[in-house]
C-alpha cells in the first residue's frame, strides 16, 4: 500500500433519483476531500447505498452529477485504479475461493496474480485464501471485499457499512487501516448507519435523512452541536415559558415540562428562583453525538 499523493476529490450536486413514485434520493450536494475520513451517516433507507452507487457509475441518476475528480467514474480509463469500492458485500460467488474472487476482478485493476496474494494476506485472510467464500463469515466477507476495492491501489476508497460482522478487534484493525489511508494521502469515503462505529474513525461527517443532506461539516463542528439540555416542570408553566423567552433560551415542550437547550440546570434554577417561580422538576441532561444524530435524521430509519 505504498500510495503517496492526494487523492481526487469526490463531489455530488443536485444528486437525485426516483424509482416509480418513492424519490430515494432528493437534490443531494456535497463533497469529500482527499487526506481526509468521511463518515456518510444516515438510517437504514436513508439513500446511503443508491447515492454510492450512482457516484460509482452503477445507477444512473435521474437528476444532477456524481463526479470523481473532474469527471464521472466512468470516464476514466481505468476506473478501478483510481476508485476502490465495496458495495453491499454479498456479491460473491460461493463456489469461488477468495484467490478466485480476487482473480476475476484482478483484469479489471491491471493487476496479476501476486498482488492478489498480497491482498489476501494484508487483510487478514492468508490461512483462507485457497477455501471457497461459501464458507467464510460475515467479517471474512467484509475483509474480503476491501481487499477487492485495494486491488489496484487507487487513491479514492468508497466503502459501504464495512465494520457489519467485524469483531472488535476487526473494527480497530479498520479503523487504523482508514487512518493510515487518509494519512498517505488517500480520499475515503466510508458509509454507516451508526454514528458510534465511526466516530472514532472520521475527520469530517456527511448526514442525509430521508434520501436529503442534513448536515455535512467536521466532526469537531458536529460535536459542537451536543450541548447540554435542562429538564425543568413548574405548576407555573406560561411564567416558566416566558422566562426562557425572556433569556433567549431555546426550549421545546416534553411532556409537563420543558426541554431548555444550551443551559445548564444550576443556570436555568437559578433564574426561576430569582424570578419567584416554584419548580417541581430539575434536571441536567448529557447530550453525546448519537442524540446530535438522532435528532439531525429523525430518530430512526426511513
Amino acid at each position: 500500500m505504498g500510495f503517496t499523493g492526494t487523492g481526487p476529490t469526490l463531489s455530488v450536486a443536485g444528486l437525485g433519483k426516483t424509482f416509480g413514485p418513492i424519490r430515494a434520493v432528493d437534490d443531494l450536494s456535497f463533497t469529500v476531500r482527499p487526506g481526509a475520513v468521511t463518515g456518510f451517516l444516515g438510517p437504514n433507507g436513508a439513500g446511503k447505498t443508491t447515492t454510492l452507487r450512482m457516484l460509482l457509475g452503477l445507477t444512473r441518476p435521474s437528476v444532477g452529477r456524481a463526479l470523481v475528480g473532474d469527471r464521472p467514474y466512468a470516464g476514466h480509463p481505468t476506473p478501478a485504479r483510481v476508485v476502490g469500492a465495496a458495495i453491499e458485500s454479498s456479491g460473491f460467488h460461493p463456489g469461488r475461493t477468495g484467490l478466485g474472487h480476487l482473480g476475476v476482478y484482478a483484469a479489471q485493476a491491471g493487476v496479476d496474480r501476486a498482488r492478489c496474494r498480497e491482498l489476501i494476506e494484508f487483510v487478514g485472510l492468508a490461512d483462507a485464501g485457497d477455501r471457497q467464500v461459501g464458507g467464510y463469515s460475515l467479517g471474512m466477507r467484509q475483509r474480503l471485499a476491501l481487499a477487492t476495492a485495494l486491488l489496484g491501489d487507487p487513491p479514492a476508497i468508497v466503502l459501504d457499512e464495512p465494520a457489519n460482522g467485524l469483531d472488535p478487534e476487526g473494527i480497530v484493525w479498520l479503523r487504523h487501516l482508514l487512518r493510515a489511508f487518509a494519512a498517505q494521502g488517500r480520499t475515503v469515503l466510508v458509509s454507516s448507519h451508526v454514528l458510534a462505529e465511526v466516530q472514532h474513525t472520521v475527520d469530517d461527517v456527511v448526514i442525509i435523512a430521508a434520501g436529503r443532506l442534513v448536515h455535512a461539516s467536521s466532526l469537531t463542528e458536529l460535536a459542537g452541536l451536543a450541548a447540554p439540555e435542562t429538564y425543568v416542570q413548574s405548576p407555573a408553566e406560561q411564567a416558566l415559558a416566558d422566562l426562557c423567552r425572556a433569556r433567549g433560551w431555546s426550549t421545546r415542550p416534553d411532556g409537563a415540562g420543558l426541554v431548555v437547550t444550551g443551559v445548564l440546570a444550576a443556570e436555568v434554577g437559578a433564574a426561576a428562583y430569582a424570578a419567584g417561580l416554584e419548580l417541581h422538576q430539575l434536571a441536567g441532561r448529557g447530550v453525546g453525538l448519537e442524540d446530535v444524530f438522532l435528532r439531525l435524521t429523525g430518530g430512526g430509519g426511513s
